[in-house]
């Protein structure tokens, strides 16, 4: 069973940058699609961004489009998001999971592995 950890969340004033981290263990990274989630209190967890296993291909939120990246590090065995520009309404615990579809997916039904998520907090 995969195991996916997120790490980097923290507090930023607005406009400035910060970068998350999935490890994975048990399973190499690259075998996976993976993808970044994020919930707000009281409200549902939306999809942020996706990349798939094979060829790499990227999906953003239309919220986040020209501000986040994400890329794959197989070394690390890690996926990074890159959060630049950061606006008080990207506060939320942000997760990391994992799928074995091939395709670009964006529902967390399509998610199997979880990692716990980790808090960013955008000061305005």
């Amino acid at each position: 069973q995969v195991q996916l950890q997120a790490s980097g969340g923290g507090l930023v004033q607005a406009g400035h940058s910060l970068r998350l981290s999935c490890a994975a263990s048990r399973r190499t990274v690259s075998t996976l699609t993976v993808g970044w989630f994020r919930q707000a209190p009281g409200k549902e967890r939306e999809f942020v961004t996706t990349i798939t296993r094979g060829t790499d291909r990227t999906s953003y939120a239309g919220s986040v489009k020209g501000r986040f990246t994400i890329s794959r590090d197989r070394s690390e065995n890690t996926v990074y998001l890159q959060m630049n520009a950061l606006k008080a309404e990207d506060s939320a615990v942000y997760y990391c999971a994992g799928s074995s579809s091939w395709e670009i997916v964006t529902t967390t039904s399509d998610y199997h592995f979880w990692g716990q998520g980790t808090l960013v907090t955008v000061s305005s």
